[in-house]
Formats: C-alpha cells, structure tokens, sequence
C-alpha cells in the first residue's frame, strides 16, 4: 500500500512541471475541486486526475457525448479558471462541467479559425489575381486567334 502510494506521489511531483509554470497552479487549483487533499490519503485518485488533464494538454483535444472537440492550451487554461472561480457546493465526480464549458471555447476557437483561414484564403487569391493582373491578360483578339486556331487543330485531326 505505502509502495503504491509512494508510486502515486512520485509521478504527482513529476508530472506538475509538464503543465509549465502557466498551467501548472489551474490544474492543482482545478484538482483541489475533487476534494484530493490532503496527499497521502488520496494519492492515487490526485494521480488518475492529473494523468487525465496531462493527455486533454498533450492531445489538446477531448470526446463528450463520442464527439471530439479540438481545443488550445489556452482555452482548457479558460476552462479551468472558469472551474476553479465557480464554487461547488460539493466536490466534483468527473470532469463533465469542465467538458461542458471546453465546448462553448472549443466551439468559439473553431469559429476564430474558419475566420482566420477565410481571410487568408481571400489575401491568398488577392495576391494570385494582382500577379495574373501584372503578368498581363491575353487580350480579346489573342482570345479570337487561339480559339480559331483550336477549332483548326480539331478539324484536322477529326478527318
């Protein structure tokens, strides 16, 4: 039993500065909402709980009701300051709540996205049309002529 627990703390104290600096304080703030303190009593459950916040941060993505969710270091930092200043009247189970507000950043980063990359998209086609521009258009004569002299090609070879 102590060895297991041993085991627990050991990987508690070594995972903490994976999160860096930044995060670290939200994740032990947001485990302090499942009532893991203090350490020795409830090692291993302080240690299944940061080993599921280390793969939502490696992944940054997470499945609710089997639908995946991308999300950024930030937005789960978002979500577990939300969690963290509202206050529970109890201890939490499972990470729902958390799951429910990383939909609503999830969501809201997915948009900022889809906006960001239409805007690139739209300089991108700029820059195509202000280099086709420059390059100079065939005017409606050169038009005519390679017209015609396609037309000619497919005579020829249809008989």
């Amino acid at each position: 039993m102590t060895i297991q627990m041993d085991k627990d703390l050991r990987f508690i104290f070594e995972v903490l500065p994976s999160f860096g600096t930044r995060y670290s304080n939200l994740v032990m703030a947001y485990c302090c909402l499942f009532g893991v303190t203090p350490f020795q009593i409830k090692a291993k459950k302080l240690r299944l709980i940061l080993e599921e916040m280390k793969r939502l941060f490696d992944a940054q993505s997470f499945t609710y009701q089997k639908k995946t969710y991308e999300i950024s270091h930030a937005g789960i930092a978002d979500a577990l300051d939300l969690c963290v200043k509202k206050n529970f009247e109890q201890h939490l189970e499972n990470h729902n709540y958390l799951k429910k507000v990383m939909i609503g950043i999830s969501e809201r980063e997915g948009k900022d996205k889809s906006r960001q990359d239409e805007k690139d998209l739209r300089k991108r086609e700029a820059g195509l049309v202000s280099r086709e521009t420059e390059q100079g258009r065939p005017s409606a004569a050169e038009v005519k002529a390679n017209l015609e002299r396609v037309g000619n090609i497919i005579k020829s070879i249809g008989g």
